[in-house]
């Protein structure tokens, strides 16, 4: 629920600070991470509670012939973070780039192509087997995306102007969920071959420290790039007055920790596939809430593109079902066999 929830909604006001006078993709790209420090009292409450747990003899941190496996040192935990920290950071550039140059509606059919992406790292990084189902989900979400390329309502609105906007915001988004693909997978396997945990602890880990590696990211390049000195003006400039200015960018900062706890957390239970196939979900979601708030045009090759998105998504959810139910049934016959 906070994946769906706290992207959708993410997205949204996103895209209403776009369009209500705001121009600044680093702040944009700021906003998306540099609200990890409302999750430290919770991630204080988890630590105390593991280590009084811990402290109990209950301890979930061993593994399978009970011995507790070795904690990477400190400076290879600061590393990792960095680095997935620094491809966050520069992933965030991008979708924002593409949110401000592209309708929702195309933003967010582009992004769905993640999943796609997902499953092709996964398979070099993870050992994801690519079934039919899986195969048949990455070929729909291709075309899904291959198709907005020709969809001129939104390209060509305005003339020469929008659709270098409008092909800038393609190619920005679609190398942003290549990047967040690739993440999600690497993430996914620093949980399972680097930090060897399951706690909850290192998932927050994860996601404060990696939020912060990405915020210093963003925030160098907010500096860097001088948009740092246009937010006064911005601020004073935008469409609905300052403090929903300032209340807009909050909010984005909040709903996008939500996103990041429950992507993050699916990832740690279950895996970065099906936390993609979980964000996917949403896709009917922003489009649709797009046609009523922004007034975004719904084509038939938009329309199109969904429904082969979304076919991509229940194919990789039916193979999820498939390989549980086996799951189940071996779990089943070792159990008999064991008693």
């Amino acid at each position: 629920m906070s994946v769906l929830l706290g992207q959708s909604v993410a997205v949204l006001l996103g895209r209403l600070y776009f369009l209500k006078g705001g121009s600044s993709n680093w702040l944009s790209s700021v906003v998306q991470v540099g609200g990890f420090p409302i999750l430290i009292p919770f991630y204080l409450l988890t630590t105390t509670t593991t280590t009084t747990a811990a402290a109990g003899g209950v301890d979930h941190d061993h593994d399978d012939h009970g011995a507790k496996p070795p904690l990477p040192s400190p400076h290879t935990l600061t590393a990792i973070y960095a680095l997935l920290g620094l491809v966050v950071g520069f992933a965030c550039w991008l979708y924002s780039v593409g949110l401000q140059n592209l309708p929702v509606s195309t933003y967010t059919l582009l992004s769905a192509s993640q999943l796609a992406f997902n499953s092709f790292f996964s398979y070099f990084i993870n050992g994801q087997k690519f079934t039919p189902f899986v195969v048949n989900s990455l070929v729909l979400l291709t075309v899904s995306s291959v198709l907005l390329v020709f969809n001129d309502d939104d390209s060509s609105a305005a003339g020469p102007t929008s659709r270098v906007k409008y092909v800038t915001g393609f190619l920005c988004t679609l190398a942003a969920s290549a990047l967040f693909g690739l993440l999600m997978s690497a993430t996914q396997y620093v949980f399972t071959s680097v930090i060897k945990r399951r706690t909850f602890k290192y998932v927050m880990d994860m996601i404060i420290y990696q939020n912060l590696f990405a915020s210093l990211v963003t925030v160098v390049g907010l500096f860097a790039s001088g948009e740092w000195k246009g937010i006064g003006r911005e601020m004073e400039g935008y469409g609905l007055g300052t403090t929903s200015y300032l209340m807009t960018l909050i909010w984005i900062a909040v709903f996008w920790q939500l996103f990041s706890i429950g992507a993050v957390g699916l990832i740690f239970e279950v895996s970065s596939l099906f936390s993609n196939s979980i964000s996917v979900v949403g896709l009917p979601i922003v489009p649709i809430a797009a046609i009523f708030f922004f007034h975004d045009k719904m084509s038939g090759v938009k329309g199109i593109s969904m429904v082969l998105a979304i076919w991509g998504f229940v194919s990789y959810v039916y193979q999820f079902y498939v390989d549980d139910k086996n799951s189940r049934v071996v779990k089943k016959a070792v159990d008999e066999t064991s008693r």
